[in-house]
C-alpha cells in the first residue's frame, strides 16, 4: 500500500539520522563547584595580626639568645694599644691616665669618656679610641706640635691654641708671642708670614708682640728691634728689605732699632755712633 504522511502542525520532524531531539529540551549548563559557591573567609586580619607577632617573637628570641651568650662576648679588657708618634708624652702616661676606665668590659668601656680624659693632657692634640674584638681597645693619639712660646707660661701649636705643659724650661730656644688672649691666632699667622720673608735674609724672629692698643714689636735673633705699626706690615717690610740689601747689610751688627711707622722710609737707631758726626738716629729715603 501506497503510504502518505502527512505533516502536522507543531511536530517535530524526526531527523533521518542520529538520536532524536526531543521536545522541550534545554541547553545543558555545567554546575557550579561547591566550594566557589561558598563565601571565602577574610584572611586579612590575621596577616595583620601575624606579622607584628612573628616580629614580637623574634625579637624576644634575640634579646634572650643575647643575655645568654652576653657572659661570654662581653670580656674584660685585656690590651691596651697606643699608636702614635709620640715625642712627649709616654705610654706609661698614657696607660695610667686611662687605667680607671680599663676596668669596664668589652661593651661598657665608656669610649667617649676616655677620648676626653686623654684630651685633657696638655701634650694631647687630638684622641681617638675604638674597640678591636675580642678584648682590645686601640688608642690612637696626636701630639701638640710647639711652634712658639705664649706669653710666659703657655706654648703655641702649628694651630695658634696655647697649650700649658708642666715644664717650659726646655722651650726656651722657641720665639716669644705676646699678645691678647683672643688674638693667639691673629698673632701666630703673622709671625708666620713675617717668618717667611724674613728668612731669606738670614734673620729669625726671637719676640714678636701686639700691643694693646694694635701696633707690633718685633725683635729678631740678632737682637735688631723692629718697630711695624698697626697696619701694612708686609708693604712695610718689603720697603725694609728693599732698603736692607743697598743700605744696611754691611752695618747691622751695629743697628739697634728700626722704625717702620714712616709712609715712605724708615728710621734707624745705632748701637754706637757710626761716625762722630753722626746723629743717635738717622732717617734711610
Amino acid at each position: 500500500m501506497n503510504a502518505i504522511a502527512r505533516h502536522q502542525p507543531g511536530a517535530t520532524r524526526t531527523p533521518v539520522r542520529g538520536k532524536p531531539v526531543p521536545r522541550g529540551a534545554s541547553r545543558l549548563v555545567d554546575k557550579e563547584p561547591l566550594g566557589s559557591r561558598l563565601r571565602k573567609p577574610d584572611l586579612k586580619f590575621l596577616k595583620r595580626l601575624a606579622w607584628p607577632l612573628l616580629l614580637l617573637a623574634l625579637g624576644f628570641g634575640a634579646y634572650e639568645l643575647s643575655v645568654r651568650l652576653m657572659p661570654y662576648v662581653d670580656r674584660p679588657i685585656a690590651k691596651v694599644s697606643v699608636e702614635g708618634d709620640l715625642s712627649y708624652v709616654s705610654q706609661q702616661a698614657v696607660q695610667q691616665r686611662i687605667a680607671p676606665f680599663i676596668k669596664s668590659k668589652f661593651f661598657s668601656v665608656d669610649l667617649t669618656g676616655m677620648r676626653h680624659e686623654l684630651e685633657q693632657m696638655p701634650w694631647i692634640a687630638s684622641a681617638a679610641v675604638r674597640r678591636v674584638w675580642p678584648d682590645q681597645i686601640v688608642v690612637s693619639l696626636e701630639e701638640q706640635m710647639p711652634i712658639a712660646r705664649w706669653g710666659d707660661g703657655s706654648l703655641l701649636n702649628n694651630q695658634g691654641q696655647a697649650f700649658a705643659p708642666e715644664e717650659l724650661a726646655h722651650y726656651e730656644h722657641l720665639p716669644q708671642l705676646y699678645g691678647p688672649k683672643r688674638a693667639q691666632q691673629r698673632v701666630m699667622q703673622q709671625y708666620q708670614v713675617l717668618s717667611q720673608m724674613l728668612r731669606p735674609m738670614g734673620f729669625s724672629i726671637a719676640r714678636l708682640e701686639l700691643r694693646e692698643r694694635g701696633s707690633w714689636f718685633l725683635v729678631t735673633s740678632q737682637g735688631v728691634e723692629l718697630l711695624l705699626g698697626r697696619d701694612h706690615l708686609v708693604e712695610k717690610m718689603r720697603r725694609f728689605i728693599a732698603i736692607y740689601d743697598k743700605e744696611l747689610k754691611e752695618q747691622i751688627a751695629n743697628i739697634a732699632r728700626i722704625d717702620l711707622r714712616y709712609s715712605n722710609g724708615l728710621a734707624v737707631a745705632w748701637r754706637q755712633p757710626v761716625a762722630p758726626t753722626a746723629a743717635e738716629t738717622a732717617a734711610v729715603q
